[in-house]
Order: structure tokens, then C-alpha cells, then sequence
């Protein structure tokens, strides 16, 4: 039961969950305007890494399932800055909101979610990109950074 809870949104909707119980339990400890409008900048720059990463795995009509060996390797648009840029979105996404909400934990929580999706996702998508595409992944991995 838990393996089919096990995708990187559970793991953000279950942080920005305890980041919303601290908006309803303590007060706003980040009340500043400015940290609102950095957050909710922080929004559109995470829908917009969504967004260009999913146009990517369209064009290339490769699976975006974590869990699943991509049919191709993408390494063009997005994916030429970032190897991870909907691993980031959500990082980027839970800061961003947390800032929003006036709570420090979500930008606390960033590191932890950090570690998660590498543990979790990016270790084991990384073994079976090399797998199936060899030297060019190789390639690939040594050019453009994990994350940024």
C-alpha cells in the first residue's frame, strides 16, 4: 500500500501539510509584505519549471513516472540547465508557499525534501537512465548539474 504512495507529490502535499497545520497553530512568523511577494514570486518561477519540464517529456513522448525507465533521454530545454527541474519545482514550490503563509517551517523543510527526493527518486532514476542510455547519459550527467 505505501509503494503506491510513494511519488514525489505525496512527499510535497505531506510537507506542505505540516507547514499549513503551523499557519493554523502558531502565529505568522514571517508577516512581512515582501516576504509574501518573494514567495509568491517563488510560486510562478516552480510553475514555470513545472511547466517546461512537462512540455519537455511531451515533445519527447518519454514517461514523467519516476518510478518508470524513460524511453528517451532528455537533455534539451529545461533539462539543459537542470537534470532535475520538477524535483526543484517542488523544493522552489514549498518555500514559496511557506513564505506566503507567513511560516518558517517550509523553508526549514526545503533541506529535508531535498534529501527525500534524492534518496528516494533521483538515486534510483539516475541508476536506470545510465543503464538504458549508457555513455550518453554519462555525458549528460557530467555537463549539467542535479539540481541548478
Amino acid at each position: 500500500m505505501l509503494r503506491h504512495l510513494d511519488y514525489p507529490p505525496i512527499w510535497l502535499l505531506a510537507a506542505l501539510g505540516l507547514v499549513w497545520a503551523e499557519t493554523l497553530l502558531a502565529p505568522q512568523v514571517v508577516p512581512m509584505a515582501w516576504a509574501q511577494k518573494f514567495g509568491t514570486g517563488l510560486v510562478v518561477v516552480a510553475i514555470a519549471l513545472f511547466a517546461a519540464a512537462a512540455w519537455e517529456f511531451w515533445r519527447a513522448r518519454s514517461t514523467i513516472i519516476p518510478h518508470q525507465t524513460p524511453q528517451r533521454l532528455i537533455t534539451g530545454g529545461i533539462f539543459a540547465l537542470s537534470r532535475n527541474p520538477i524535483y526543484l519545482a517542488d523544493v522552489v514550490l514549498l518555500a514559496g508557499l511557506s513564505l506566503r503563509w507567513g511560516a518558517v517551517s517550509g523553508v526549514l523543510l526545503a533541506p529535508v525534501l531535498v534529501f527525500v527526493l534524492q534518496r528516494r527518486f533521483i538515486a534510483g532514476e539516475e541508476a536506470r537512465i545510465r543503464a538504458s542510455f549508457g555513455q550518453a547519459a554519462e555525458q549528460y550527467f557530467h555537463r549539467t548539474r542535479r539540481w541548478l
